[in-house]
């Protein structure tokens, strides 16, 4: 019989993602192991490869669609024998696809409303599925709350955690306060407002990595107490160390400025674990490897490949391992085990020849390193002035779980010391 090929869940964390491409088309033969489709998730885009073999008899989420829930059907495949027309009998119904609208006659319309141009999510139907989140649905569980009843403001109008907080047990939340505008009403005002005064400009499409990078630094920026501290290191050892190895490795690889610092980073790390933290309302976690997450800047937008346990590996290790990564990235053939995690971050513009900048912290981690360019300037040396390498790099720091004074490790009761530990002296 007809079977229904899902949208997969390509991490833990996933929920929805965007049917990017589709690699087969309808009437084509397909084996189990065959990629059949490109899945964008909120980090990459990732193959999507079929279990079973047979024809692939109808697509039902055309590509480009975005939003789509996991475990939504996306396509049927028949078996040996089968035609089409089988297809009509075993496909799902719309109730499963968060981009069908309800028919318009599945309820009497009703009398319009005067509303504010930033219209809320509309309201769930009384009939077919409800849109909320796991957890919504557990606190709606033991609320007693009915989820019909509930109108949710998430994206599509998906119920949220916020929605079930002032709710009724038994009843309806309350209505919506229209005077308050929702996250995107700034965007919404933008494009008004330029439409409004004949602004020309063209719209260019987020996809799922930026809109997931947009709510993670917000979410970031709101929530975690940053405080910044910057120091200028002079260079010109560590340039002098990369030209000889570079020179002695004849080819056989090519290190950065960039390796030199994530194995820096790696190894202050182990001196001063307690910047190798995470911060839960329950403990500090502190890691016992120094897992580096790099940030690499792709067409997709941003995200952080990892150097797992940096400390262990050599620069030529380091420098070839990111190298494939950041290659990978680029292309959005990551595995999610290699972005996903890492104790610490660096990000690097110095090659854009930018002096210093803030970076915005990835939580869970609690510290992420700007790394500015390497300028030439006058520097005191033996109390002259000479022309010096200075590199700025500014760590960003959660307050909450890393502060500037001394503080026990909790590795063999020892003292960590101060920030000097970062130095890299």
């Amino acid at each position: 019989m007809p079977t229904n090929i899902l949208m997969p869940a390509l991490s833990p964390t996933m929920t929805e993602g965007t049917l990017a491409k589709w690699l087969k088309k309808e009437g084509d033969n397909v084996k189990a192991g065959d990629v059949i489709a490109e899945i964008e998730t909120d980090k990459a885009t990732m193959e999507v490869e079929a279990v079973d073999e047979g024809k692939l008899g109808k697509i039902l989420i055309t590509a480009g669609t975005s939003g789509v829930a996991v475990n939504t059907p996306i396509a049927v495949l028949l078996e040996e024998g089968e035609s089409a027309d089988a297809i009509k009998a075993a496909a799902p119904t719309n109730s499963n696809e968060k981009a069908a609208p309800a028919p318009a006659t599945a309820a009497p319309a009703a009398t319009p409303k005067a509303v504010a141009p930033q219209a809320a999510a509309p309201a769930p139907q009384s009939g077919g599925r409800v849109f909320a989140t796991p957890l919504a649905r557990r606190i709606a569980e033991q609320k007693g709350i009915d989820l019909k009843a509930v109108q949710g403001t998430g994206p599509h109008g998906r119920i949220v955690k916020a929605d079930l907080e002032t709710a009724k047990a038994g009843g309806a939340a309350p209505k919506p306060v229209t005077a308050a505008p929702r996250p995107m009403a700034a965007g919404q005002d933008a494009k008004a407002l330029s439409n409004a005064y004949g602004m020309e400009y063209s719209e260019l499409p987020n996809n799922n990595i930026k809109k997931i990078v947009a709510r993670r630094l917000l979410e970031s920026k709101q929530t975690v107490p940053h405080f910044y501290l910057t120091v200028d290191c002079r260079i010109d050892g560590l340039l002098a160390a990369r030209s000889k190895l570079n020179t002695d490795a004849k080819g056989g690889y090519k290190l950065s400025v960039n390796d030199f610092v994530i194995k820096a980073v790696a190894m202050a790390l182990q001196k001063y674990p307690a910047a190798n933290v995470s911060w839960t309302d329950d403990a500090v976690l502190q890691y016992v490897h120094s897992d580096v997450s790099v940030a690499v800047a792709t067409p997709n937008g941003l995200i952080t490949p990892i150097i797992k346990h940096a400390e262990t590996k050599g620069l030529a290790e380091i420098s070839k391992e990111m190298k494939d990564l950041a290659g990978r990235a680029r292309d959005g053939k990551l595995k999610p085990e290699e972005f996903q995690g890492g104790t610490f971050s660096v990000s690097n513009l110095g090659m854009f020849g930018v002096k210093d900048f803030q970076a915005i912290i990835n939580p869970p981690q609690a510290c992420i390193l700007a790394v500015g360019a390497g300028i030439e300037q006058p520097v005191v040396e033996d109390g002259k002035i000479v022309v010096g390498t200075v590199m700025s790099v500014t760590l960003s720091v959660d307050h909450r779980a890393v502060d500037h004074g001394g503080r026990f490790c909790g590795v063999g009761g020892q003292r960590c010391g101060r920030w000097s530990g970062l130095r890299w002296r």
